[in-house]
């Protein structure tokens, strides 16, 4: 028996999204690298006084700032900020999941994922820069509430990029990119009708092929 495009939509997610998922995990340090990078270019930018350094440790990303604080023992060091890039990283397997699991040819499946994997590492990097603006506003006491004031962010607004980051990008937007990509099979699955055309008379197509003929 032949299954409904749904049912193997629907299998091959099942099969698809644990396998990126496993991937994304393994492979993590390499999934993450091209957002990191995007992330050390644009914090010392946007914090050239407070930001040293970014270091991409396994998947751990190292914020070295100029800030001094006490370490112990009347010892005075840097202040280092640690990020977590898989929280708003895993975007990326969920679209190459639905992507994997799509009906199409291979050269239109590494179009979308060329075109969708750039997008999602710069939500990833938009979540990393909001994560360490969010430690240094918050979490590092007065000296990195000083060095977000004097870069000219305000605290909410610090806290709103936060939340958007960590909350809603990475959720919503690998679904919109596969939907916008995809329209032609989303209307297969769930049948969505044509809008009325004038030049049949205000009929669709499924309308004007069942059509009742009229009485003479």
């Amino acid at each position: 028996m032949s299954l409904s495009p749904l049912k193997q939509f629907v299998l091959a997610a099942v099969l698809w999204l644990p396998a990126c998922f496993f991937l994304w995990f393994v492979l993590g340090g390499a999934v993450i690298w091209p957002a990191t990078a995007l992330a050390d270019l644009l914090l010392p930018a946007l914090l050239p006084q407070a930001i040293d350094d970014l270091l991409l440790l396994g998947t751990t990303l190292e914020v070295q700032t100029r800030l001094l604080t006490e370490v112990g023992a009347g010892r005075v060091g840097a202040l280092v900020l640690e990020v977590r890039p898989l929280i708003y990283a895993w975007c990326l397997p969920l679209f190459a999941g639905l992507v994997l699991a799509t009906p199409l040819g291979g050269r239109d499946r590494l179009r979308q994922l060329a075109i969708g994997l750039p997008v999602l590492w710069l939500v990833t990097a938009w979540g990393c820069c909001f994560d360490a603006l969010k430690l240094l506003a918050f979490d590092a006491g007065p000296l990195g509430r000083a060095a977000i004031e004097q870069a000219g962010f305000s605290l909410d607004a610090v806290a709103l990029g936060y939340q958007f980051g960590y909350l809603i990008l990475p959720a919503v937007t690998p679904i919109v990119l596969w939907v916008l990509m995809n329209r032609l099979f989303l209307e297969e699955l769930v049948g969505w009708q044509r809008e009325p055309n004038p030049a049949s008379g205000g009929l669709n197509d499924v309308d004007a092929g069942t059509r009742p003929a009229g009485r003479e």
